[in-house]
């Protein structure tokens, strides 16, 4: 499947020798892709994703559209392009047929609409998952299905994912948008840069080799590949193709747009699902089907990401309370060295917009202006403190019922970070009002040190990511 436009591409983008080889593969081997897309009320969207499939270089041989639980008319428009399909394409003539399966109440949600599909393409030799919100671009097929080929260690490639920004209305819309990008660039660049490893092999575009699956199948004792229980099903997959001895990859030509978050209350219960979830699979025997892995190759990002987290609410929390505890008592000197670590911050941010592909001045401002990206931060240290707390409280919760009833518009739990900031906030005002000036004075003494070191230590490690070569990657 590989054409000499795809060896131009890569030499354009000067991509690692592995990719390049990758590209450079002359088997002429035509492979069956089946392909699942699992919707759950997504009738704005189904439409441009089934067009889209329809529209590749590299078409399915089979598009199975599989709705469970839906109260809109996502049937109805799907039910539009169901039939035989014959396409004229870059790579020839080529034949398709879409399948629209209702299957109505599930109570397994997205995790039985994936396993659902794959008993209709178990067949083929590569299950191609698409989400019901996700738009692949032309070739996108076509680039996973090259590399996927080349090599049979692959048991799963992801595309590089991003959302169009451009259909996006409202300042508060816009700006979450701004910072969803922002965050999936940083993702998909940090698992491009460890070797094309994917920690996750997200569902909104990834090949799955139907061989690996069974063996994944096999080996943990599963009658589908997806297993209910997990609050991401798509990183236990993953895991569990890794521990199976395959390989998960991203593609960096490969590429689709998806559907984002543009409201807190549904980023915070999509957000919260993720990291709950996550936190299940780092944290060893949490449940008793699934062996606990809290060292897995595919979960290290995942350790580095809390720990990142938990550093950025300690220092932001203790600069503010040890600034307010300085001013109070007259006690605070400005030192030129604080700015040191939001201009290293700032040009961070800047060149996460620069890699990315299709990026626009609302991206450049959100880097630049510092304000809506440390705002962001906090929107981020909320979902991080949620999950947490959720999942310390050892309390029960059906998170994909709370993000199928926050993307309804309904739950308000998403304020309770910032109401428990507050009224800790208050807290320890009066608690320092009611201090000693010496004890007072012995605190800030003590903790401004312990701040500037792991300040110090964090804008080191923001400074190494700022000057790390990347090697022509776009996201």
């Amino acid at each position: 499947m590989t054409t000499s436009t795809d060896i131009m591409l890569a030499a354009d983008h000067h991509f690692p020798e592995d990719f390049e080889s990758v590209l450079d593969d002359s088997s002429t081997h035509r492979s069956t892709i089946g392909c699942v897309i699992p919707a759950y009320n997504e009738e704005e969207s189904i439409a441009a994703v089934i067009e889209g499939l329809l529209a590749q270089t590299r078409v399915p041989d089979v598009i199975h559209v599989v709705v469970n639980n839906t109260t809109d008319a996502t049937v109805k428009i799907a039910s539009q392009y169901a039939g035989p399909h014959e396409l004229y394409t870059e790579l020839g003539p080529q034949f398709t047929e879409v399948f629209v399966h209702d299957i109505g109440k599930n109570p397994d949600k997205k995790v039985g609409a994936l396993n659902y599909g794959y008993a209709l393409v178990e067949g083929y030799e590569y299950l191609l998952g698409v989400d019901g919100d996700t738009v692949a671009d032309p070739r996108a097929v076509e680039f996973l299905e090259s590399e996927a080929v080349s090599d049979t260690r692959i048991g799963g490639i992801s595309a590089v994912y991003t959302i169009d920004d451009k259909p996006i209305k409202g300042l508060i819309g816009k700006f979450l948008i701004a910072g969803q990008r922002s965050q999936f660039a940083a993702f998909n660049m940090q698992n491009l840069l460890r070797g094309r490893n994917m920690a996750v092999l997200g569902g909104q575009l990834s090949i799955f080799s139907t061989k690996a699956l069974r063996d994944v199948m096999r080996e943990n004792h599963q009658s589908s590949p997806w297993v209910k229980d997990s609050e991401v099903e798509d990183s236990l997959l993953s895991l569990q193709i890794k521990s199976a001895g395959y390989l998960t990859k991203i593609n960096p030509l490969s590429r689709a747009h998806v559907g984002g978050m543009t409201t807190l209350r549904s980023l915070d219960a999509q957000q919260v699902k993720w990291t709950y979830g996550a936190i299940e699979l780092m944290w060893p025997g949490q449940r008793g089907d699934t062996k606990g892995q809290p060292f897995h190759p595919n979960l290290r990002l995942r350790w580095l990401e809390n720990f990142s987290m938990l550093t950025n609410f300690f220092v932001r929390v203790a600069f503010l309370t040890l600034l307010a505890g300085s001013l109070s008592i007259h006690a605070f000197v400005f030192s030129p060295w604080w700015l040191l670590p939001p201009v290293v911050a700032v040009l961070l941010n800047l060149r996460i917009a620069m890699t990315m592909k299709e990026r626009d001045a609302r991206d450049v401002l959100f880097a630049v202006l510092m304000f809506p990206a440390e705002l962001y931060m906090w929107v981020r240290i909320s979902h991080f403190l949620r999950s947490w707390t959720r999942f310390l409280s050892r309390k029960k919760v059906d998170n994909w019922a709370l993000q199928a009833k926050a993307e309804r518009g309904g739950g308000n739990g998403y304020w309770a970070p910032f109401v428990i900031v507050i009224a800790v906030a208050i807290a320890i005002a009066v608690t320092w009002t009611m201090l000693p000036v010496m004890v007072q004075s012995t605190i800030l003494w003590v903790g401004w040190p312990i701040v500037g070191i792991i300040t110090v230590m964090q804008t080191l490690s923001m400074f190494l990511k700022l000057v790390r070569r990347q090697h022509g990657y776009k996201v």
